[in-house]
């Protein structure tokens, strides 16, 4: 019979004083947080200290690279990776609560179905649910990968599918969702570039289209309502900005 894993949750942190007390209590359950901080100038590492997190200041080097760095650091081979705008549900933690149990046999690694908080109510439909993400791993295994943004885990081996939420609370404001896709776009189109992609004007006009059919309409983003139509039209909006800065890029011109 398998005997119990150990369990470490891994999150990174940049001026997250407001939000990061849920997220460090939905993972209490764990044997240990690990809380990587690149230099916030609120009170994150002084709440996450208090609530037991075993806390590390680092530089910023990106997202993937801060994310493995804080896998790296756990002391347990299964962990449990979070941003510090997520929560582990009651289901899901019932969920992990019970593998652990066994040892989390047969897989390397599980995924979870994230759901996002937009304006006081979750979406359930659109691009954004199921935003399926393997974030329970065996670090032996697996670990992130892909660009510093909009970076991804991969493992080796089968991964089981759980069921239990975790729950996105992302966006402050219409502002900060704004914002902050203006910044991911910017991001992603110099991470492209400086890995060789080139894109005609073609991607710049098709792709933001086809991001928000897809979306609102294919995968009925319009039964969120008003919140699905506002959430479909920033995203198609990041696309349209993504490809258009690799378009100036590509033409050698300023972006």
């Amino acid at each position: 019979m398998a005997s119990r894993s150990g369990l470490s949750a891994c999150i990174i942190t940049f001026n997250e004083a407001d939000r990061i007390e849920a997220c460090l209590r939905s993972v209490s359950f764990c044997d240990e947080i690990i809380l990587v901080d690149s230099h916030s100038t609120d009170a994150t590492r002084q709440i996450a200290a208090s609530l037991g997190a075993r806390v590390l200041e680092r530089d910023w080097p990106g997202y993937r690279s801060q994310k493995q760095f804080a896998v790296d650091s756990a002391s347990n081979d299964w962990v449990l990776c979070l941003d510090a705008d997520e929560r582990v549900s009651p289901g899901l933690r019932a969920e992990i609560e019970a593998l652990r149990g066994t040892g989390f046999e047969g897989f390397a690694g599980w995924s979870v179905p994230r759901i996002t908080d937009y304006f006081g109510r979750f979406l359930r439909h659109g691009n954004a649910y199921p935003d399926r993400l393997v974030r329970l791993f065996d670090r032996r295994r697996g670990g992130w990968t892909g660009y510093e943004i909009h970076e991804n885990t991969r493992v080796n081996g089968r991964v089981g599918k759980l069921r239990g939420h975790l729950e996105h609370y992302s966006y402050r404001n219409l502002t900060d969702h704004l914002v902050r896709m203006q910044r991911y776009a910017d991001l992603m189109a110099q991470a492209l570039y400086s890995r060789g992609k080139r894109c005609g004007l073609g991607k710049v006009l098709i792709n933001p289209q086809w991001r928000f059919v897809r979306g609102y309409l294919l995968r009925l983003g319009f039964l969120d309502g008003w919140r699905g139509l506002v959430f479909a039209l920033i995203e198609a909006n990041y696309v349209r900005r993504k490809y258009l800065q690799l378009y100036m890029r590509s033409k050698g011109l300023p972006s």
